[in-house]
């Protein structure tokens, strides 16, 4: 059976008591996420709520013509899933992993049970989910009002803050389509954040070398 302290790597679960995470761990599974797999469509019942590790998830609103842009973005401060406990059984966005790595997977039925009980762990997720519509609504006005070399900047810093390391592995053509811009203008946005020395670009693989330089560059989101 799994460990607490195991489940406790996700931020919100390890904010649970310690009680509360015990009574759960029975019903939790370790998943591995890979890159582009698709954890829920537009539309769709979801079965499981997904809590990352050192995954991230990409949450799309995806259009008629199958052009999409990225609302939110989830790691392990979060949960993939907040439609099933919010009170709908589907979900209007597509959840995409972004950055492979490992999860840990609940029936969607037993945390609404849990959240129905109005424990710790509704109020966490409730808190939570005031946190995920705020980071949607910034991302609505950051797509809106700044420059796309200011969105990949935004974008680079919310991906590190989600993974242990200062590594991305992400095409140019998969940035364009979270940030709803045209590839070149990613390819030029990713050439002077390069030229500049922030970062290094090299057939997907994105290496941040400058941090406080992108911090710098960023816009107010």
């Amino acid at each position: 059976m799994l460990e607490p302290t195991v489940l406790q790597q996700n931020a919100l679960l390890g904010m649970l008591p310690r009680e509360e995470l015990e009574s759960l761990l029975p019903s939790f599974e370790k998943v591995t996420l890979t890159l582009g797999q698709s954890l829920c469509e537009s539309g769709q019942q979801m079965s499981h709520v997904y809590f990352p590790i050192d995954a991230i998830v990409s949450l799309l609103c995806v259009m008629e013509d199958g052009a999409s842009t990225e609302i939110a973005v989830v790691g392990h401060e979060g949960v993939v899933g907040v439609s099933l406990f919010m009170g709908g059984e589907t979900t209007p966005s597509r959840a995409i992993v972004q950055s492979a790595g490992t999860a840990y997977r609940l029936k969607g039925h037993l945390l609404k049970n849990e959240f129905y009980r109005a424990g710790p762990m509704q109020r966490l997720l409730l808190r939570y989910t005031q946190a995920l519509l705020t980071q949607m609504a910034q991302t609505a006005v950051c797509n809106r009002h700044h420059s796309v070399d200011q969105q990949l900047c935004r974008w680079l810093l919310l991906s590190l803050d989600r993974l242990p390391g200062d590594k991305l592995v992400m095409t140019q053509e998969l940035i364009a389509n979270m940030l709803g811009v045209r590839r070149e203008g990613v390819t030029e946005s990713a050439g002077k954040l390069q030229k500049a020395g922030l970062i290094s670009y090299n057939r997907g693989h994105i290496t941040v070398t400058d941090r406080p330089g992108l911090e710098d560059r960023v816009c107010e989101c």
